[in-house]
């Protein structure tokens, strides 16, 4: 049986998708994961098993690269180790600086390399590694900052959701209320800026139309604020912090207001939840822009960039119910081909391709 190693780390968005990329994989395949001190907070070890590996970040500080350096060629060796003993003849990884030693090693071992990027901008982990990579997975076609010379290796494939989305029930077609639903997903990058300027904003949606909030907020002070500014409004609010169960209790929103990370508008999408993408303006490459800039094209959310972001402009998007409703009935064209065997088959047959 083909033995496969997921190397995955750092954030939700490089770790969730290792996860489902395993689930997919590990009835055909004997299929193991390796991860970083910060991607073990996203996976449950009752339900995975998982191998720690600490690979240090190498221009994370300048003045310890000698150290760090050494480090890393520890770890390499500690990779290959790993890699021979465990008889690996494909690596899968899903980006960060996590995946370099193993993607090294493997030269020594004629493993095979699948890269994945979910991103609209090709990381740049995945930018280095391209050359030595077998093929890369990826949403988007026309990945930016991708070189050319090496076009012929991306493999395209429908968003990698985890299977209780696809067992989640949508969000009706056609949703007529008097009062409007909204979701308010920060996520942990710029969560500021939605904990103090979002709030402020719906405080004056609220004088204009009935809403209804649910609100993620990490953050317990921010949390107390907030809920004093709307226990003092008239319209319904829940705050939470962090809710992987989140997408059973949402079929009922009408538009979520969230940042571009590639897997969290992907679930929206699927869910058929129109939303209003505002992307974090210092993330890598702006790889967040042009995740959504994706869907913009296809009628499907509204980007908004977060310094173009005021109080008319946000309240307008509110009012405008036949947008809304476009919106909705292309979300479902363009995900209702997006299921679980679906993408099953295609992680296989890419899988297996000599």
């Amino acid at each position: 049986m083909t033995k496969i190693l997921i190397v995955t780390g750092g954030s939700g968005g490089h770790v969730i998708p290792a996860l489902t990329i395993f689930d997919h994989l590990k009835n055909n395949f004997d299929v193991r994961i390796v991860t970083d001190e910060r991607g073990t907070k996203f996976i449950n070890k009752q339900d995975y098993e998982y191998n720690l590996i600490k690979v240090p970040n190498l221009f994370s500080n300048i003045w310890t690269l000698p150290f760090k350096l050494f480090k890393f060629i520890y770890v390499m060796f500690e990779s290959y180790n790993y890699l021979k003993k465990n008889n690996i003849s494909k690596i899968i990884s899903t980006g960060g600086y996590m995946s370099f030693p193993f993607c090294f090693a493997s030269l020594f071992l004629n493993c095979e390399i699948v890269l994945f990027e979910p991103n609209s901008v090709i990381g740049r982990s995945n930018k280095y590694m391209i050359k030595i990579a077998k093929k890369i997975l990826c949403y988007d076609k026309n990945l930016k900052l991708f070189p050319k010379k090496y076009l012929s290796k991306i493999a395209l494939i429908a968003p990698i959701l985890r299977k209780e989305i696809y067992e989640a029930e949508k969000n009706p077609q056609h949703l007529q209320k008097k009062v409007i639903k909204i979701l308010i997903v920060g996520g942990s990058q710029g969560s500021i800026f939605f904990d103090k300027q979002i709030t402020k904003y719906i405080l004056e949606l609220s004088k204009e139309l009935n809403i209804a909030v649910k609100q993620q907020v990490l953050n317990i002070n921010e949390r107390k604020k907030i809920n004093d500014y709307y226990q003092k409004s008239n319209f319904k609010y829940e705050l939470f912090d962090f809710d992987e169960n989140l997408h059973t209790k949402i079929n009922d929103i009408d538009i979520a207001i969230t940042r571009s990370g590639a897997s969290a508008i992907a679930e929206l999408a699927h869910l058929n939840i129109p939303f209003l993408a505002i992307p974090f303006p210092f993330a890598k490459d702006n790889h967040q822009f042009y995740n959504a800039k994706l869907y913009e094209e296809n009628n499907c959310c509204w980007l908004i960039k977060q310094n173009d972001l005021n109080s008319i402009n946000f309240i307008n998007l509110f009012k405008d119910k036949k947008d809304h409703q476009e919106k909705k009935n292309n979300l479902s064209k363009i995900t209702n081909q997006n299921s679980w065997n679906n993408v099953n088959k295609k992680l296989i047959d890419l899988i297996n391709e000599n």
